[in-house]
């Protein structure tokens, strides 16, 4: 097997690369054609479905530029770029931290109801929907007897 040369390691030399210097970003306000946005769902394929804080829910796609770089999950605040020619279709350009989402927050950016860093969007109440629950046919047998 040949030497590499020029080799300067894998993946985990290029670990580190978001806030290492301790600097921070200028926080980003919505312009015309942006709106806040909560994650609700990933779909894969860098798609998500969010609630937009305009009321609509939009299928949303990740711009190549954040893909692979900035990890988006459930319950990230996000910025949407909204499309002229689709209303129910929007580009995510950015993602908040939880910092600079309570910062929005206080510059009533975003409503009061918003939940920060919860996977709980849009109100959404946590159903027992997911719940089986059997009926006990043997109700007259005493379990503390046995």
């Amino acid at each position: 097997m040949p030497k590499t040369k020029g080799a300067k390691g894998g993946k985990n030399r290029r670990r580190g690369k978001g806030d290492a210097d301790g600097q921070k970003r200028e926080l980003e306000f919505a312009e015309e054609g942006q709106v806040y946005a909560q994650v609700e769902k990933m779909l894969g394929n860098g798609r998500l479905t969010a609630y937009c804080m305009d009321g609509n829910r939009r299928l949303c796609h990740i711009r190549g530029k954040m893909r692979k770089k900035v990890w988006v999950a459930q319950g990230d605040i996000i910025l949407v770029s909204l499309r002229d020619y689709q209303d129910a279709k929007g580009d995510v350009i950015l993602k908040y931290s939880a910092d600079e989402a309570r910062n929005l927050k206080t510059y009533k950016e975003l409503p009061d109801n918003v939940r920060i860093n919860e996977t709980n969007v849009g109100g959404m109440e946590d159903s027992d929907d997911d719940v089986v629950q059997f009926e006990d046919e043997d109700a007259d047998i005493d379990l503390d007897n046995i």
